[in-house]
């Protein structure tokens, strides 16, 4: 009799355990992040090391001409290319029950990528980031520095705008990572800044759609997108008003919360 409760407790635990790990592997998703200006992969890092350590599959491209692929920068990268960097990673990996996320500018190259795989993703996150309307530029809501360095590079013929190369204000990160930032910025395709996209309205079709606004950052344009969300019941908002616009570092544990959440 012993032996049988023993082994039927046996029997329960196994089955408890398997059980248990069912349900980890279903709570486990897929992220690709993408991100802004300047910017590569690695901004992401932070976050994405916390996702993974939850079990989570998690891509953070970097997209033509930027970060790691520094070295493709070319008068031929626009707004295109990045489109496309972001729809193969998700088609080649074969990626469903995405939950897609976009940084800033990453916002028009999100937008452009749902036009095409918005089947493939469940949900979206758009952490400080455009949500665009067809046929408008990234170089429409530049600040006056980023315009002046677009025209500063067309002027010269060159391929890439130079931001970022010195930062001094906590509204873009804070003080302990500007130089990590500044040694890792490069320059942005200016081509990107200059194209317009094409959209029918696929973002608005994601089931999930999430917006966090960092307020301690400046743009108009992010205000608008904020409040457009907030009348929307199709999206949730979120603010976080004492990060920098580089939330990934400034708070990764709060950005990573939030987007597991979504």
């Amino acid at each position: 009799m012993l032996r049988s409760a023993a082994a039927s407790g046996l029997v329960a635990a196994a089955a408890s355990g398997v059980i248990g790990a069912a349900r980890a592997q279903s709570a486990r998703k897929t992220f690709v992040f993408v991100s802004g200006a300047f910017c590569g992969g690695w901004i992401w890092r932070r976050v994405t090391d916390r996702l993974e350590q939850g079990g989570h599959k998690v891509f953070a491209p970097s997209l033509t001409g930027l970060g790691e692929r520094s070295h493709l920068l070319s008068k031929d990268v626009n707004l295109d290319t990045h489109i496309a960097d972001v729809v193969n990673l998700i088609k080649w990996e074969s990626l469903e029950n995405v939950c897609l996320v976009a940084w800033s500018y990453a916002g028009f190259v999100g937008s452009g990528a749902l036009e095409s795989i918005g089947d493939r993703v469940s949900s979206i996150v758009w952490l400080d980031a455009y949500i665009p309307a067809d046929g408008q530029k990234v170089a429409d809501f530049a600040v006056e520095s980023v315009r002046n360095g677009i025209q500063t590079a067309i002027d010269k013929g060159e391929a890439g705008v130079r931001g970022l190369a010195k930062i001094s204000s906590a509204a873009i990160v804070a003080e302990r990572d500007r130089a990590f930032v500044e040694s890792r910025a490069t320059p942005h395709p200016v081509g990107a800044y200059l194209q317009q996209i094409k959209l029918s309205g696929a973002l608005q079709k994601v089931a999930k759609k999430t917006y966090i606004r960092l307020p301690k950052f400046p743009q108009p344009a992010f205000d608008k997108a904020l409040a457009d969300c907030k009348s929307d019941k199709s999206w949730a908002t979120f603010e976080l008003p004492d990060v920098g616009h580089i939330a990934m570092l400034d708070a990764p544990d709060r950005v990573s919360e939030l987007i597991q959440a979504a």
